[in-house]
């Protein structure tokens, strides 16, 4: 088992590697830069100021050599400084809104846990019943429906209509003055709708997945062979069905992690949250590339280990990896 996870664990560096190449160039090839978005069009600013800058930024080398540069910073984690106007470094303004993104897309991912088994397994024990029917009729609105129009539907229903959820932000007004069980509160109806926004597609489309696989181990000789000797019908479905079936689940599951990354500059500008996805929204806009740049890097490194974790998983899932 640890030579398995220690080969995983080598092979990530190439993607990783590959994952910055490739990502360093598209940013550039994008129509315009730094110098465009801060000076604009300027008739003032002479072009030895402009020339300057690009010294300045070292956007006047070959992209080859600022790639080169960038990568021997990146093992020391320096990610530069932002080429915008507060000239943060680039590793600050990450710290400052990792934490909030990895807490939405865990819950998100909890939820997807806790909601598309149960939902995936009963639908294959209730094949073509009233609840599979109507299950699919909610797993195809969650497909169809675009996460942004959930987040707004959600946001007039629960905030505007109702006053039941804030609409925006993590904290309210006066959060400090509250006592520890009221903040732990607070923070949770803020995070009620992003979370379920997050997690919503995910449901829809990993338990249709999941019932697939059940149906499909339902058909094999060993359940009809574990029914034969008598065993309950609960532990046929639990024991020998749900533990085969959740094998290729495992691995849809691991990569749905870069979708609620992916989805984070959405539903964190939706719901006014001041979180990665955010602000590598705002560094697209500036043509922030070291900003670009250390959110990509950071978002490959938690898709991979997500996939690592997905690996690690299957492994102690299915006795045959890890031999």
């Amino acid at each position: 088992m640890g030579i398995y996870i220690l080969k995983r664990i080598f092979f990530m560096i190439p993607i990783l590697i590959g994952i910055t190449l490739i990502s360093f160039f598209v940013i550039h090839l994008a129509p315009g830069n730094p110098l465009t978005e801060q000076l604009g069009l300027n008739p003032k600013v002479s072009a030895a100021s402009r020339l300057m800058l690009a010294k300045l930024y070292g956007l006047n080398k070959p992209l080859l050599t600022q790639y080169a540069g960038w990568l021997k910073r990146i093992v020391t984690l320096n990610f530069g400084v932002s080429f915008t106007a507060n000239h943060e470094p680039v590793i600050t303004e990450i710290k400052r809104t990792i934490g909030i993104t990895i807490i939405i897309n865990s819950l998100a991912m909890l939820f997807i846990f806790l909601f598309s088994i149960p939902l995936g397994v009963m639908s294959a024990v209730k094949h073509d019943s009233f609840f599979d029917k109507f299950t699919t009729v909610l797993v195809f609105i969650g497909f169809a429906a675009p996460s942004f129009w959930v987040a707004l539907l959600l946001i007039i229903f629960f905030g505007i209509d109702l006053h039941i959820l804030p609409i925006g932000g993590i904290t309210s007004m006066g959060y400090n003055f509250l006592p520890w069980w009221g903040k732990i509160a607070n923070i949770a109806k803020h995070l009620a709708m992003p979370v379920f926004v997050a997690g919503f597609g995910g449901i829809a489309g990993l338990s249709r997945y999941l019932k697939g696989n059940m149906l499909e181990v339902y058909g094999q000789d060993y359940i009809m062979t574990a029914r034969a000797k008598g065993l309950k019908e609960r532990i046929v479905i639990y024991r020998h069905a749900m533990k085969n079936a959740l094998i290729p689940f495992i691995t849809i599951l691991g990569l749905s992690v870069p979708g609620l990354i992916g989805g984070s500059v959405i539903i964190e500008t939706i719901f006014d949250i001041n979180g990665m996805g955010r602000l590598f929204y705002q560094s697209v806009l500036a043509r922030d590339y070291p900003t670009i740049m250390g959110i990509l890097v950071i978002g490959a490194v938690l898709t991979l280990i997500g996939n690592l974790l997905a690996d690690i998983a299957y492994a102690l899932v299915d006795p045959r990896l890890r031999k």
